[in-house]
Formats: structure tokens, sequence, C-alpha cells
């Protein structure tokens, strides 16, 4: 999905326009520009993925190297800086947002690569919209397992409870620009 060429397996999450993040040394950084999105849909899928925070830190909690990355457009799991950083314990790197803390933190120092391997299989729901199967993840952080298929209870927000509302089995994988130069590199995913 990700060579450290270009991003024209993207698109902008703001117009739908080609993706706007800049690309320097291989890598793709969050630059303000909005979020970006697979222009190809997943369902059951493994994906590897690499990110960094800045090695210069700012802020704290949750202000501090945020990102995101959304399976179907819709189930986050959180990119941060989670080095010495203490923040709520569903909102730290490799948590299920807001739904399922790491079972450890395997975090690396400011600026260092972090690597997610994660496996995924996406919800089923009925020709009606009523809910079959639950989505489950599989994630290792820099090859420490932190989320063990762990049952997804919803689509991730800020507020209020999970819940699960239909939508096609195949959808894109999403990375959230919020704000924070966060990189990414060598991502790649496997349908299953």
């Amino acid at each position: 999905m990700f060579d450290g060429q270009d991003l024209s397996q993207w698109k902008s999450d703001k117009d739908g326009g080609p993706a706007k993040w800049e690309i320097k040394d291989g890598v793709a950084i969050v630059n303000g520009t909005g979020g970006i999105s697979t222009k190809q849909g997943f369902g059951d899928c493994q994906l590897h993925l690499e990110w960094a925070t800045p090695s210069q830190v700012k802020g704290d909690g949750q202000g501090r190297g945020n990102s995101g990355i959304f399976l179907q457009g819709r189930y986050e799991i959180q990119v941060l800086d989670s080095y010495d950083n203490k923040t709520y314990y569903h909102g730290q790197a490799g948590a299920l947002y807001k739904q399922s803390a790491p079972l450890v933190n395997a975090s690396r120092k400011p600026g260092e690569w972090q690597a997610y391997d994660l496996i995924y299989h996406a919800p089923r729901f009925d020709e009606t919209g009523n809910l079959l199967k639950p989505a489950t993840i599989t994630l290792l952080h820099n090859g420490v397992l932190i989320q063990d298929h762990v049952q997804i209870l919803g689509g991730t927000a800020n507020r209020g409870k999970p819940k699960y509302v239909s939508h096609p089995l195949k959808q894109p994988l999403a990375l959230q620009d919020h704000k924070n130069p966060v990189r990414f590199r060598n991502i790649w995913i496997r349908e299953l």
C-alpha cells in the first residue's frame, strides 16, 4: 500500500482527491492536510505498518505523536507516543481506541520506528443489517502481543458507547491526521 515512492493507492479524506501528505526519504509524513484512505477496500486482512512519532517531544497525553489506523474506515487502532507518557488506558499506543487497552506497553522511544502487525476479521451482517458476528483483532506491537483476538464492540468514537452500523465487507483502510507529524513507512496488506 506504500512502498516509499508515492501515495498513488491513497486518497484524501477531505475531498477524495490525491493524498497530500509529504513524501520524504521513503516516508509518508502527516502534515495537517487531513486523513488519507486507501482507494481499495478490505475486509479480513493481515496488515503490517511501521510508524514513528516525532523525536522531539512536544505535549503530553493525547497531544503527543497522535494518529490512528482505521480498519474499514471505522475501527481505530491508536498510534501515539506512549513512551513514558501517561494517558487514559484505552487511548495509548496499540489500544483499540476507547475499547481495549493493550496488554503491555511495548513502545519504543520517541523518534524510533515502531511496527504493528495485525490480523483482522471483519464483522458480518445479515441482509437487513443485523450483526451476525463481531469483528476481532490480534495485534503485535514491535513483536510483542498486545491485543489477543479481541472482540471489537463497534465503531470507535470519542464519545458514547461503541455500536455497530451495518456496512459492506470491503471498506478502505484509513490513516488519521491528528496534526502531529507522525511518519509511516512499509505498509502492506494481505487479504485473508
